[in-house]
């Protein structure tokens, strides 16, 4: 059996832990909204026509912060379309994933769902194919308490408190060739960021991201952000991050050490960011939205959305990957990066939540469950409190094709000092032997063991299936013990783990 030394300890603290970095994403797209979150017909629909047992789940998952109506569906979104009667309500095509759009869920009944979900709503401008005055009227509709014409309409479309949104996202991947509206990082920049003047003179307090890259592996990459903040330095706090990962050819090595990848882009996200603050000789500092991140299979059918010119369905299914066991590992490993971020990863938002790529699955008028990716995160959002805490790793080194010699485990604590409670994260990438862990945490004083979780399974593409919901869970990670300020803990190949501590006395 292999073995790994490490050492956590509170006085090195990487970040607080921003609640909004458990956030999530909710789309227009697929069965996300319609036979998801919302099916009036359903058994278990309250009286607004949303599932009550989706919202258990939800509420379960933990998210925060939710990024609403998109992603790509923003960028042909009309938001005049989605308020007031709904039997006026236009339906439209949604280019983006060639579907129509009922507009049956709109903005008040979307904010109505998640002052039940009991979330935070970030919300999306359309900055493809509209443009800064659309943006303003749309803050005045939601924020303004009343005495304009927008804030009335608001409130006789039957909200009299305004939504209070507190942060904007300034459009979705502008650089993306398949993004509606795409443009050129200055063309972008230019709109960004005179969209962000004109929505800070109506309302100053508000928090504004701007869209970075669609990926990494875009050619535009770097040069984009560079560019785009150069123009909107001064008028946004957050760039955006998005990544997915997925399995390819068998590379399963690769695919485990995913989360070296994640570590990279934010390192080199807020490099640029911070060398154009020293270009202007500015002392503040823009932080990251991570506002799509999750594992998504893009070239297996499941993704492939319609294509003919009169087949433009409602609610199709879309995106709906089935999740196994080493997926739900990767997941957890891209969750213990955002951790290890924390001084500057100021939101995050799973991509998605229901159906449509998602820790929560549904079928129309029958149950809902659990996702393997359901477990990490639900697990992680519950744990990690107070501040996330560097963890110095020793072990051996994995083999990948794609990222060379990664280390076999990774790991980050968080630690919160008004009740003493830590919980450390790990992730074991080795796919042959099991590995003992060494963990000093003397650091923290004396300290007890509160609760174990382990995922893993014997077969690494296991997965929670609508016949068999929960073949793949969490159980608690056996042998766990603490001697002399040394936590002993035993990791089967391909396993996350999450341990939760207290202090004793």
């Amino acid at each position: 059996m292999t073995t790994a030394r490490l050492t956590v300890d509170a006085r090195f603290p990487i970040g607080a832990v921003r609640r909004r970095l458990f956030g999530g994403f909710v789309e227009h797209l697929g069965r996300h909204v319609y036979d998801g979150i919302y099916e009036p017909s359903h058994p278990e629909a309250d009286e607004q026509g949303f599932r009550t047992d989706v919202l258990e789940l939800v509420r379960e998952l933990g998210v925060s912060m939710i990024r609403y109506p998109g992603g790509n569906f923003v960028s042909g979104f009309r938001w005049e379309d989605s308020v007031g009667p709904r039997d006026q309500r236009p339906r439209r095509l949604d280019l983006a994933w060639h579907s129509t759009e009922t507009n049956e869920v709109g903005l008040h009944e979307f904010v109505d769902w998640l002052d039940k979900a009991g979330g935070e709503l970030m919300l999306a401008v359309n900055l493809g194919t509209r443009g800064t005055l659309e943006a303003i009227d749309l803050l005045e509709y939601s924020n303004l308490p009343g005495g304009t014409t927008l804030s009335q309409r608001r409130i006789d479309n039957g909200r009299e408190a305004p939504f209070d949104v507190r942060v904007w996202c300034l459009g979705n991947e502008m650089d993306g060739p398949w993004q509606l509206g795409h443009r050129s990082a200055d063309d972008y920049g230019t709109l960004a960021a005179r969209t962000a003047k004109g929505m800070r003179q109506l309302d100053p307090t508000i928090e504004l991201v701007v869209c970075g890259s669609s990926g990494a592996q875009m050619p535009t990459f770097g040069e984009w952000e560079r560019i785009v903040l150069t123009h909107a330095y001064d008028d946004v706090d957050m760039i955006s991050c998005h990544a997915y990962y997925q399995e390819h050819d068998g590379d399963i090595d690769s695919f485990l050490a995913s989360s070296v990848d994640t570590d990279h882009f934010i390192d080199t996200v807020v490099a640029t960011a911070d060398h154009v603050g020293a270009v202007r000789g500015s002392s503040k500092r823009i932080d990251i939205s991570f506002d799509e991140w999750n594992v998504w299979y893009m070239d297996r059918v499941a993704s492939e959305k319609p294509t003919a010119i009169d087949d433009w369905p409602v609610a199709p299914r879309l995106l709906e990957d089935v999740y196994s066991a080493v997926d739900a590992v990767v997941f957890g490993s891209l969750l213990i990066s955002l951790l290890k971020h924390a001084d500057r990863v100021a939101s995050a938002s799973l991509a998605q939540l229901v159906n449509v790529i998602a820790p929560i699955m549904t079928e129309p008028g029958g149950p809902s469950w659990r996702q393997t990716t359901f477990y990490p995160f639900s697990i992680t959002s519950r744990l990690a409190r107070g501040e996330a805490l560097r963890v110095q790793v020793e072990a051996g080194a994995i083999d990948t094709a794609k990222y060379g010699a990664v280390p076999a485990v990774d790991a980050v604590a968080t630690h919160d000092t008004e009740t003493g409670a830590a919980a450390l994260f790990l992730v074991h990438r080795g796919r042959v032997e099991p590995i003992e862990v060494a963990v000093d945490v003397s650091g923290f004083g004396a300290v007890e063991l509160v609760e174990t979780h382990l995922l893993h399974d014997g077969d690494p593409y296991a997965r929670n299936t609508l016949e068999y919901p929960d073949r793949v869970r969490t159980r608690p990670l056996e042998g766990v013990r603490i001697e002399d300020g040394v936590l002993h803990a035993t990791l089967p190949p391909i396993s996350w783990a999450a341990l939760a501590l207290r202090r004793v006395g």
